[in-house]
């Protein structure tokens, strides 16, 4: 990957480079399931920022298969991570990411697994490696975002013996279709951030690294203070204090009762769900199709993409670069190497 790629321009590629990506992913995790690797107790996930939130519905996933696994910020852990005979799986789109290649250094080579989008990079050195194929990302992350759901959702369906859903090799199919049938209606939304001061996002279960990928694009590319937080967590208090923002709600079941009484409190909502349920002066519906949590989560991803593309053209902020650099995020290319 040379540089990065404009906001517009990922987006506008993305479709066709999911298409790429997925069966070189899927060649790759054959690969590993004929060499053993994806057996035996369930993965960690480990990373940082969207990385993490990438993670979220391949974890439901495999506990839906009842398989035990979790995903942890690999800055909020003690190094050396304890012993443990769970693999630990890195998410880094750089390769670079310091703490989650501190993580990985800290465990047995043979428990050593990565998603990067990078290579060669100083994490792909040092771990068995599933590569996106240095994917040209966006700044703030479009298809690098999508595509690490994508292989990280494809990994949970090939764990211990498991089948890859087919509904990846058609996935960019419906991307495209999605896509240009909900962008219209989203770009129109951006209008009810043009004031607001905050933003919530809210998801269920799987959807819940939805709400976090999506407030992380708002504090990157539009500069909104934005929280994310599971439903049921909202639930128990943190909605009391709804404000006057706009409320990015994921979901299917409860969070269909949670965005109508948001609305008819008055407050803006924008339902991103599977069910058909009729928008309102307040309440404003997206929907999409019912997929597995994991594809799911990339169409998740792409409304918000195109939503805060929108609002930041509405607020007149520019998308390209951040405020801040902090130089310790990320280690030097040739760094890493340990046994």
């Amino acid at each position: 990957m040379n540089g990065y790629n404009t906001f517009a321009a990922a987006r506008a590629t993305q479709a066709d480079e999911l298409g790429r990506a997925i069966p070189l992913i899927a060649a790759q995790l054959a690969d590993r399931q004929a060499a053993g690797e994806l057996e035996g107790p369930g993965p960690v996930f480990v990373g940082i920022g969207a990385s993490l939130a990438a993670a979220c519905a391949a974890v439901w996933e495999l506990r839906s298969r009842g398989i035990h696994s979790w995903r942890l910020g690999a800055g909020d852990l003690p190094v050396p991570f304890p012993e443990s005979a769970h693999p630990i799986v890195g998410i880094s789109q750089s390769g670079r990411s310091a703490e989650t290649l501190a993580v990985l250094e800290s465990v047995a080579p043979e428990l050593r697994l990565a998603v990067v989008n990078t290579e060669p990079s100083p994490i792909s050195q040092i771990a068995s490696t599933i590569a996106l194929g240095n994917l040209d990302d966006s700044y703030a992350s479009t298809i690098g975002y999508t595509a690490t759901v994508a292989a990280l959702g494809m990994l949970a369906d090939a764990w211990d013996g498991g089948r890859i859903d087919p509904g990846w090799f058609t996935l960019n199919e419906t991307f495209s279709r999605i896509e240009a049938a909900v962008t219209e209606r989203v770009t129109a939304l951006a209008e009810l951030f043009r004031t607001v001061g905050s933003s919530d996002f809210v998801g269920a279960g799987p959807a819940v690294g939805s709400a976090e990928a999506g407030a992380l694009l708002f504090r990157e590319v539009a500069r909104i203070p934005a929280t994310s937080m599971s439903t049921r967590q909202y639930l128990h208090g943190s909605m009391e204090s709804a404000g006057d923002g706009v409320h990015v709600v994921f979901g299917d079941s409860r969070e269909l009762d949670l965005a109508t009484t948001l609305s008819e409190a008055g407050h803006h909502v924008i339902l991103i769900s599977g069910e058909a349920v009729d928008s309102t002066p307040t309440l404003h519906v997206v929907q999409l199709p019912k997929l597995p949590a994991a594809q799911r989560a990339v169409l998740e991803a792409m409304v918000m993409q195109v939503l805060v593309g929108a609002v930041a053209a509405v607020r007149g902020v520019e998308i390209e670069e951040f405020v801040f650099h902090n130089a310790d995020t990320k280690v030097p290319v040739d760094a890493g190497g340990a046994a």
